[in-house]
């Protein structure tokens, strides 16, 4: 297996040199361009601006060279795996890489309830209730994050902005409202951290597609309010990136293959685009077999020893739910626009989470605006 995820230089690498700077732990490589900057400008205010679904990319084709984002788009990394939200969230939240967190998927298996979870929405895969067995065991997945070390530690300070209510985050109502909020902390004293998450282009994405005039127009307007914000930043350094990228896809319903859903000990979960399965011991010996006859020409399946061994999901000490939760195969759409849809999956327009360079690649924005600018270049 050929792993497109860089753990050296991925979004886990960015949240680690945030560490280093406010005087936290970490266990992985920090980037060494970014540590450069924060030591030489010794910026009061760290912001990290995240677009869920933005990937370079798209970013690329979306913008003009001289727009805000594309020109001071420093270099693009990687996301981690797979390719989604929950799982990279988390790793830029946090420093741990998907395997330590425990947060690999939309839908993860969670052995201590035998359940699938939806784990941002707390509830049981294609349903809408509130799981409470998963609340009483969430724990055992990583919760604690950089920002809840820095307010712990007391040292520093730092805030969260989501357009939703999550922990002790800021709750803002649009783009509007969430820079000003932004802008409005980097006033008060002290050296602090702010991280801002942005439901969009994804969520749009995921109707209308990553190449959509709405998309593009939603990308555009945030260059230009956030090319506003920046004028208005004293002693900042904002470092804008996304989570992953997206692409249309062509859904393959499991409903409509019956003797291969046969084979299955549970609904398949992590992704559709990146495929969890676990199967029934008497078909263990056929299952890729079969697997490749009907979906190898999309996919490539990978067995529990094979996704070990390659280190996908980063390195570390593995989360103690983590084993259990990738199952016994993962197939991946490494050159495809597939997906692999089971009952309570979203059927949607554009997804993520497979191996394609618009997904795995998201940019990586640096805007100085501490009193001496440092030429990135």
């Amino acid at each position: 297996m050929k792993v497109k995820n860089n753990y050296n230089e991925c979004l886990t690498n960015l949240a680690c040199s945030i560490r280093k700077y406010f005087e936290l732990e970490y266990h992985h490589n920090t980037l060494n361009y970014i540590d450069k900057i924060l030591y030489e400008k010794k910026p009061n205010n760290v912001i990290i601006m995240l677009f869920d679904g933005m990937g370079s990319r798209i970013l690329k084709r979306v913008l003009e060279n001289e727009s805000l984002f594309k020109s001071n788009l420093f270099k693009e990394i990687t996301t981690v795996f797979p390719a989604t939200t929950t799982a990279a969230t988390t790793s830029i939240r946090t420093g741990l890489n998907p395997i330590e967190h425990g947060w690999i998927g939309w839908d993860t298996y969670i052995k201590p309830i035998d359940k699938t979870i939806t784990l941002f929405l707390n509830s049981e895969k294609g349903k809408k209730e509130i799981c409470k067995e998963f609340l009483d065991v969430k724990d055992k997945l990583v919760t604690k994050t950089i920002v809840d070390e820095i307010e712990e530690k007391g040292l520093y300070h730092a805030k969260e902005f989501f357009p939703f209510e999550t922990g002790n985050a800021i709750v803002y109502s649009n783009i509007d409202d969430m820079l000003n909020l932004l802008l409005k902390e980097t006033k008060k004293e002290g050296k602090k951290f702010l991280y801002a998450y942005d439901s969009e282009p994804d969520h749009t994405m995921h109707e209308f597609g990553p190449d959509s005039e709405l998309v593009k127009k939603i990308i555009e307007e945030r260059d230009i309010k956030i090319s506003e914000l920046s004028k208005k930043l004293t002693d900042s350094l904002l470092i804008i990136v996304a989570d992953h990228g997206h692409i249309k896809v062509d859904n393959i319903f499991l409903n409509d293959y019956p003797e291969f859903l046969k084979m299955l000990e549970r609904t398949t979960s992590i992704e559709q685009r990146a495929v969890s399965f676990k199967v029934k011991n008497e078909y263990l010996d056929i299952f890729v077999n079969k697997f490749n006859e009907l979906f190898g020409e999309y996919f490539k399946i990978y067995n529990k020893n094979e996704i070990l061994e390659s280190n996908i999901f980063g390195d570390g000490v593995p989360n103690e739910l983590f084993e259990d939760a990738i199952g016994d195969f993962i197939a991946i759409a490494e050159n495809s626009n597939k997906c692999l849809v089971s009952d309570g999956c979203d059927v949607l327009f554009s997804q993520h989470a497979g191996y394609t360079d618009d997904e795995v690649f998201v940019p990586l924005i640096v805007i100085d605006k501490t009193e001496n600018k440092l030429i990135l270049r």
